[in-house]
């Protein structure tokens, strides 16, 4: 008999005013992006010749826009383009969860190369500053997906796992919090600790290709660990989809990542 920790009876929904409802899901959303942007302003100010700390606020609501309709638009078009298609009023439906974080960060490098060609920065600077904060949003963001009990890990007997409500009666990994751990935590240690150092900052996009090449290797691992999303399924070889969506982020990673060993400013 497999032994599990008690899931924490913590409601989606925090507030309700009549039809309106405040989520905790929301709310990870508001403050990964409003603590993040911030935190993006702080260290503005160690590079005042390139950067405003200003620039870090007024990013926001680019970032902002970024997230969503690239989170959004990814769910849609990675996960579920079928379903999105017989069933297209559902796409507005962001309240009821399908973000994907893929698609979220080419929203953001979208909106960022828009921004910073409007306002004549550096765009490999201010990746990396982004790379810094960015962990912030992922560490709420997988703490609201544990209190909603969404994107649970596999069936398991080590000691502290959770039976969740929406996971059936067998108690499982709670790959949330390892993300949270990894991808957020972890990864926001990683990247600060080297964006600090005098080589990594004399080398625009260095930190942000850590950043990517960081999260594709916390993504594939957790992977391991992570129920399969069920109308997908495995893959080929027992793969996932967030593994596959995790390999152009290697390459990528890998390219800027040589590309700015070579520079210097």
């Amino acid at each position: 008999m497999f032994l599990a920790l008690l899931f924490p009876a913590i409601d989606p929904v925090l507030i309700e005013f009549g039809p309106l409802a405040v989520r905790w899901y929301s709310l990870a959303y508001i403050a990964g992006l409003l603590l993040g942007c911030v935190y993006m302003g702080r260290l503005a100010q160690r590079m005042p010749d390139v950067l405003s700390a200003d620039v870090a606020m007024d990013f926001m609501t680019w970032a902002t826009v970024g997230v969503i309709l690239g989170g959004r638009v990814g769910y849609i078009l990675f996960y579920k383009p079928a379903f999105y298609l017989d069933n297209p009023m559902q796409m507005m439906y962001v309240w009821q969860g399908g973000m994907s974080f893929h698609g979220g960060l080419l929203g953001v490098v979208l909106a960022g190369l828009l921004y910073t060609r409007r306002q004549k920065i550096p765009a490999l600077v201010f990746a990396d500053i982004v790379a810094c904060a960015a962990p912030i949003g992922l560490f709420f963001g997988r703490i609201a997906n544990f209190i909603n009990s969404e994107l649970y890990g596999r069936i398991t007997d080590v000691p502290w796992a959770f039976v969740f409500p929406n996971g059936g009666p067998q108690p499982r990994h709670p790959s949330q919090l390892y993300e949270a751990a990894l991808e957020g935590l972890v990864l926001f240690i990683l990247v600060n600790v080297l964006w600090r150092t005098e080589f990594v900052r004399n080398r625009p996009g260095f930190a942000a290709s850590v950043f990517i090449l960081g999260y594709a290797a916390a993504r594939s691992t957790v992977e391991l660990f992570r129920q399969p999303d069920a109308h997908i399924g495995f893959l080929f070889l027992g793969s996932t989809m967030g593994q596959w969506l995790s390999v152009p982020m290697i390459l990528v990673g890998l390219f800027f990542l040589i590309r700015s060993w070579r520079l210097t400013t």
